[in-house]
This record gives structure tokens, sequence and C-alpha cells, in this order.
């Protein structure tokens, strides 16, 4: 009966452990090695599309709303005669972006629509460049041609959010030091700093690509 009940004994410890290992082998597995969660909206290009009014600050009482569409098209805008970029960037982009902004003070509504020129994403935010290239009134004729940043963030459920760099002090300063107009380059934004209270947009984000493809590489 001593022998029957050490054996018993002995087969419980065994049982314990081997399923504390158990445990410790389905439990302890380092975060790293748990299978990554992937956003599940379908695989396709960067893009940023949707419309919606901003709140801005500066001015609370206006209507200023815009109308993104914009997607990803690397390597498409060759610079000829520049090695490194005689294939474009990764970074080249299409589409329009509509600007509307309804002056409380003088009951006005000014538009422009610009040419998508650059788009680059990073999860929910992107930052989009644009030339102005139609305007709806000869006071803002001297904006044509000049290149505008854009910044979104895509609140997925929560608020949007929306940037655009004559809204901050995009400012440089000359070789006196007096402050200048400064120029904007290819995707180059401030931070989306006003909330979006109408409407909204969506990133789709996607790595850049490293190379160009083939194509335009044997151009």
């Amino acid at each position: 009966m001593r022998d029957i009940t050490r054996t018993t004994c002995r087969k419980a410890v065994v049982a314990v452990v081997a399923t504390a290992a158990l445990a410790t082998l389905t439990t302890g597995v380092p975060a790293s090695a748990a299978p990554e969660q992937r956003d599940a909206r379908p695989a396709g290009p960067a893009s940023v599309h949707g419309g919606g009014r901003i709140f801005y600050g500066f001015v609370p009482d206006d209507d200023i709303r815009f109308t993104v569409d914009a997607t990803s098209a690397p390597y498409s805008r060759p610079y000829p005669g520049i090695p490194q970029l005689e294939n474009g960037l990764p970074t080249d982009a299409k589409g329009t972006i509509t600007i509307s902004h309804w002056s409380a003070k003088d009951n006005k509504t000014m538009k422009s629509v610009a040419t998508v020129d650059c788009l680059v994403t990073g999860d929910r935010t992107a930052t989009v460049t644009a030339t102005i290239a139609t305007v709806n009134d000869p006071e803002l004729a001297d904006t044509i041609g000049e290149r505008r940043g854009f910044s979104i963030h895509d609140g997925r459920g929560g608020q949007d959010r929306f940037g655009f760099s004559w809204g901050v002090g995009n400012l440089d300063t000359d070789e006196k030091g007096s402050p200048v107009g400064a120029r904007v380059g290819t995707c180059m934004a401030p931070a989306p700093f006003a909330p979006v209270v109408e409407g909204g947009f969506a990133v789709r984000h996607a790595e850049l690509a490293t190379k160009p493809p083939k194509a335009a590489r044997g151009r």
C-alpha cells in the first residue's frame, strides 16, 4: 500500500510539472513571435480620398472645406537630365485637391483647384502637395502655379484632422533676415492641426516603392 501511494504521488508531481511546462510554452511566447495583426482593408496604392469642413480658430465663423482625391503613382514624374531623378520619385502622385473658403467678413467664397504631385503616408496620416491650377476669382490669380502642402489624419471612427501650409507660419528669411513667404517643397506640409467638423477623409497607407518599375527604368 505504501509503494502504491508513493507511485501515485510521483505521478501526480510529474503531471503538475508537465502541465506547468505546457502552460509556459503556450502562454510565455515572446510578443515578437506572436502573429502580427494586419489591416483588414484591401491592399493597393497609397491614397487619400474624401472631403470635409474644418474648424480654423483664427476665423471661427468662416466655412473652409477641402476635397482630396490623391493616389500614389511612384516614379511617374521624371526629371530629364538629372541621373538620380530620371525616373522620378517614389512619392510621385496624381489627383486633385479642391479648396473652398467662404469668408463671413466679406460674404464671399474663394475656390481653387490644385493638381497633386506628391503623396506619402504613414499609417493613418498623409502629407500631400498640389499646385494651384484654376481659381474662381481674380484676387487668387497670383496663386496659380504655387505649390501648397496638405496633411490629413484619418481618425477611423474618431475625429479626423487636417492641415494646410498657409494656415500656419510657413515663413523663411531673406539675406537681410527679414521674413518672406517660403516655397513649399514636394510632400512638405504642417501637422494636421485643424479638426474636421463635417465630412471626413480616408487614408490608405502603402510602403514607398524603393525601385521604379522596369518600364520606368528603361526610359
